[in-house]
């Protein structure tokens, strides 16, 4: 298993046989660099389905909440991530994710662990993945700022989330948008190993106790922060590439693509450990 870091605060390329992912000490290397990198590359693997679960299962018990919010019966332990609506019923819900955001963070579970992704086709412009991290954006945060943040809270909604997806959301998707509660959460989170991370995105949506534009202004100035060079990495996607990355520690998001590119992803996710704290 070799290891080649990508950034200085970011990424690690993987390089391992397929055949060698699911024995029990590359396992426990991959859980560490995961904590320490935030997000694994494993260019080109090329791995099948049952393949891709079974690395899942490996990691960590697999959560798959994704698919029954998508109303997909058929995801077979996966979230397809698809444009065409004959794959994914909720389109606006893969659009939102072209904006910056972190998942699970607008349901009653522990935001999930860590999430894998792979590449089954891909689209011929646009569709790379930018991931920035939320530990290092913290970590380098002058220490006025960070005491400025000590106590401040964040309401997060779903409905924030597709803010910038749906200009007149029908009475349909607004009753789908309300069966998911808002969360009230720290806008530092400390882990139960000690670091701290921010826990901001688009469906962060206000800061409680504050005038609405000054809230929403600090959100909008920390995701900037954290999206600078320094603290970001931008996948480009091949197929049969693997991604992982750690859920509570990263922001998201993906580069617009066309609806009729055929673009697939196949997504699994690892089931919290923590709730936010």
């Amino acid at each position: 298993m070799l290891v080649e870091p990508i950034k200085p605060h970011i990424g690690a390329v993987i390089r391992v046989d397929r055949s060698a992912l699911c024995e029990d000490a590359v396992v426990r290397n991959c859980l560490d660099l995961l904590e320490e990198r935030g997000v694994l590359v494993f260019p080109a693997i090329g791995l099948t389905d049952q393949e891709q679960l079974a690395f899942t299962d490996k990691l960590g018990p697999r959560v798959d909440y994704y698919s029954k919010a998508m109303d997909d019966p058929d995801s077979d332990g996966f979230y397809k991530v698809s444009l065409d609506e004959k794959v994914n019923k909720r389109i606006e819900s893969v659009q939102a994710t072209f904006f910056w955001h972190m998942d699970g963070f607008t349901t009653d579970l522990a935001p999930p662990k860590a999430t894998l992704l792979s590449a089954r086709k891909i689209a011929p412009k646009g569709g790379q993945t930018e991931f920035a991290s939320t530990y290092a954006a913290y970590a380098h945060l002058p220490a006025a700022e960070k005491k400025d943040l000590e106590g401040l809270r964040v309401r997060h909604t779903f409905l924030a989330g597709l803010r910038h997806v749906l200009d007149d959301p029908t009475p349909e998707q607004l009753d789908r948008v309300r069966q998911t509660p808002e969360q009230e959460h720290p806008i530092v989170w400390t882990h139960k190993t000690g670091r701290k991370s921010l826990v901001i995105g688009t469906q962060a949506d206000r800061v409680i106790g504050m005038p609405v534009p000054d809230g929403r202004s600090l959100l909008v100035r920390l995701m900037e922060w954290a999206a600078q060079p320094d603290f970001t990495y931008r996948h480009e996607w091949r197929e049969g590439d693997l991604v992982i990355w750690d859920n509570p520690g990263a922001l998201h998001r993906v580069i617009p693509y066309d609806r009729s590119s055929g673009r697939l992803m196949h997504r699994t996710s690892i089931a919290g450990t923590e709730q936010v704290q």
